[in-house]
């Protein structure tokens, strides 16, 4: 049994498209100029290449990288959902909508979803799964409270 090598991708990326990722990927404000000139392309062809990325679905947008704890949103927890039949997507959907969510999963074994999220404190995440518990499709959360973050965000390529 072999391990999928990450080539599923509907568009086979060549060398030069993951070093456009990567640039943009360690920093998404570099000048165009300045980038086509790191990997050795004209501007105009850098920009076209990323506008492909772009419309391929590949390069999804850009955001900055925020510190939460700077923020105020010191505590990260991951709750583990399990969801009454046939409303999983229902339930997502509304956990989804909330602000201090990052990102919901579908998964699988013995929970159904599982959610990323920030808060301020104890306080602030007590009320949220409250708020989770009284869903009427949710039947069971399990929460977990992480420590310490040693890394946080990720790079792809």
């Amino acid at each position: 049994m072999g391990f999928n090598s990450g080539k599923s991708l509907l568009k086979e990326l060549d060398a030069v498209d993951l070093q456009i990722i990567r640039a943009l990927e360690e920093d998404s404000r570099v000048s165009l100029r300045k980038l086509a000139h790191k990997i050795g392309l004209t501007p105009n062809i850098l920009h076209n290449r990323i506008k492909s990325l772009e419309q391929e679905g590949i390069i999804l947008g850009y955001a900055p990288i925020v510190d939460s704890t700077q923020m105020g949103y010191a505590l990260t927890a991951i709750i583990m959902i399990q969801v009454e039949g046939g409303h999983m997507l229902e339930v997502e959907a509304e956990i989804a909508k909330e602000n201090n969510v990052l990102s919901v999963y579908d998964i699988t074994g013995e929970y159904d979803a599982i959610v990323f999220a920030k808060f301020r404190d104890n306080a602030s995440l007590n009320g949220f799964l409250k708020k989770l518990l009284a869903e009427r499709f949710i039947k069971r959360t399990t929460t977990l409270v992480a420590l310490n973050a040693v890394k946080e965000y990720s790079k792809i390529i």
